[in-house]
């Protein structure tokens, strides 16, 4: 009797353990599908190709590659090749987050070669695994440690911009997103780093991972496919380039920025151009809300829909850079430092002054001076010599 328990004991364990790996490769495969499906869209449908469309295509195709090469019955030898390119997703994934929360981002050289590096310790650690695991396990954990620490960035920067964000939808839906992205990448560095077992790294648990990214490739394909009705007609634009997804989308934008009451957009353009109000030092939508005595939400939808503004900070800088410049052209003003000129505009320190007035103008604030001073000087001159000739000519 005791055998038979026994054995009957065995054979739903392994029945049970055999229904927990098809779930575990039924929700692979449907992630796998989601995933597959956004990289298509994103580079067979949408153009122009921006920044934050490559860097989506390309963490859909890494985590592709994950799902496959992580699933069970997988052989565990071939992570040695696809171990390293799966070390490189957590950058991918924090160049979508700045690249989806900052509208100026751009990528850079050091992006690259950050991501290079990691690629690198991923092949050391893969290819020393069987002759030097104790190297290996150091070199896993050290990746570890930089994707805790890219996710914990990419945190901070998604709560620190959350707010300046006047795109309705972009705040809802892509912050959900970029949380439970987070979320897994976070959950899968603390268990690496909390391992002590002698596996290969780079396998979290299989079931939970696969449930995760499930919900993460739900979460982007709705943010794709039904997108909330403010932002249908952005949505409609970038996932169909063509004339016809334009005309559908026109309607729609339209009747967007008819919503917009004109009364708000002129009280905010007197408070803006006539009383300045960018000038006020830690200006924030809530306080020019209650300036104004209107939900912020509303606020939100003038400056977004009526103006065409998708950042406040990018709103509150076109005034203060048009500010600036009609300071440093001012020949009497020659002699008054930049920063004064930039702290008076409303800017609270030089360098995002700098790097605000370079992306507009082409130059720095010193160049923009000079120019602006010396054209004028010229125009003066040029006055002087036609009044002299015209004295002339009236004399002779």
């Amino acid at each position: 009797m005791h055998l038979a328990l026994t054995g009957h004991s065995r054979y739903s364990s392994r029945v049970t353990g055999m229904g927990i790996i098809a779930l575990d490769l039924g929700i692979r495969g449907a992630a796998a599908g989601l995933f597959l499906m956004i990289m298509f869209v994103i580079l067979i449908r949408t153009r122009p190709l921006t920044t934050i469309k490559l860097l989506g295509a390309a963490m859909a195709a890494q985590t592709v590659a994950y799902l496959i090469a992580t699933a069970p019955f997988i052989p565990k030898s071939t992570l040695w090749w696809t171990l390293p390119l799966l070390c490189g997703n957590p950058i991918l994934v924090w160049l979508w987050v700045r690249a989806t929360f900052d509208d100026d981002f751009t990528v850079q050289r050091w992006h690259g070669v950050m991501w290079l590096i990691v690629i690198g310790i991923g092949f050391s650690a893969s290819l020393s695994w069987t002759s030097s695991p104790v190297f290996a396990r150091a070199a896993a954990r050290l990746i570890s440690l930089v994707t805790l620490a890219l996710a914990l960035s990419a945190a901070v920067q998604t709560v620190r911009t959350w707010s300046a964000d006047l795109v309705a939808g972009r705040r809802r839906l892509r912050l959900a997103i970029v949380t439970s992205s987070l979320l897994f990448v976070g959950l899968l560095a603390i268990s690496e780093l909390v391992s002590t077992s002698s596996t290969i790294p780079g396998v979290f648990g299989s079931l939970p991972s696969s449930i995760g990214l499930l919900a993460m490739a739900a979460l982007v394909g709705w943010s794709l496919f039904y997108p909330p009705p403010a932002d249908l007609a952005v949505a409609a634009t970038a996932l169909d380039g063509s004339g016809a997804g334009a005309a559908q989308a026109g309607p729609r934008a339209d009747a967007g920025r008819d919503a917009v009451a004109p009364v708000l957009l002129r009280r905010l353009d007197r408070l803006m151009s006539v009383e300045r109000i960018y000038r006020q030092e830690g200006l924030t939508i809530a306080m020019l809300a209650a300036k104004l005595d209107v939900p912020q939400h509303r606020l939100r939808q003038a400056i977004n829909e009526g103006l065409g503004h998708r950042n406040f900070n990018a709103f509150l800088n076109r005034y203060r850079i048009d500010d600036a410049k009609a300071a440093l052209s001012d020949a009497s003003q020659r002699d008054v430092p930049v920063l004064t000129i930039a702290m008076d505009a409303g800017f609270q320190s030089i360098g995002p002054f700098n790097r605000a007035f370079k992306a507009d103008t082409g130059l720095t604030p010193t160049e923009f001076r000079r120019d602006a001073l010396e054209s004028q000087a010229s125009a003066s001159k040029n006055d002087d010599a036609s009044r002299i000739g015209q004295q002339n000519r009236e004399i002779g």
